[in-house]
């Protein structure tokens, strides 16, 4: 009973910091709003005994992507009523995208028999010595391996696109050309300087 309640209980901020996400006028108090969210979607892990996820989404999107989401909204200077000029006439697409993801929703749950609250207690009782961390990389690393594999794989392609784009050419930025250094002959590699013997008094 007491699960249930906090269950409804986080639920109902979660919801309400949902909507102050999408609603807030000034982006940083969105933001506030989004790391709102993110605890309490913590809560509800734990409440569902999936401690490690929970613990992982404070620590890699409360602690690190919100962080530095809030210092660069903060660090820029953003003109936001220049920003929302004619803002208002894109506001019947809004609503239409809203509708249809309500309805898309409704229809998924529809479709699915229901929400499904009479046939789901809660977490049902683990063993003794059960560790969820164990089982989730036990999971990850053997029956879903190659999907692992291919999220890395878009990860590395994301950080070396993001190295490369800040590696532009700009002025007075030394830069190595490697074909020039591969075609260079033996002639131009060293220059011998001929000098007359300095004469001491």
């Amino acid at each position: 009973m007491l699960i249930e309640a906090l269950f409804y209980v986080f639920g109902a901020i979660l919801v309400a910091a949902s909507l102050a996400v999408i609603t807030a006028r000034n982006p940083v108090y969105s933001a506030l709003a989004l790391v709102m969210c993110f605890v309490t979607s913590a809560a509800i892990w734990l409440l569902l005994e999936a401690e490690f996820l929970a613990v992982v989404l404070v620590l890699v999107y409360v602690g690190a992507v919100m962080v530095l989401f809030l210092f660069v909204v903060m660090m820029l200077d953003i003109n936001l009523a220049e920003l929302r000029q004619g803002f208002t006439r894109f506001a019947w697409l809004g609503w239409l995208t809203a509708l249809a993801v309500i309805v898309e929703i409704v229809g998924v749950v529809w479709a699915r028999g229901g929400l499904g609250i009479d046939a789901s207690r809660g977490a049902t009782p683990e063993p003794a010595g059960y560790s969820n961390t164990l089982e989730l990389g036990r999971v990850l690393y053997t029956r879903y391996a190659y999907p692992l594999e291919l999220a890395a794989m878009v990860l590395l392609v994301a950080i070396v696109a993001a190295i490369a784009l800040t590696m532009r050419h700009r002025a007075g930025l030394k830069y190595q050309d490697v074909s020039r250094q591969v075609a260079v002959r033996r002639e131009q590699r060293l220059r011998i300087v001929k000098m007359d013997a300095e004469k001491r008094p």
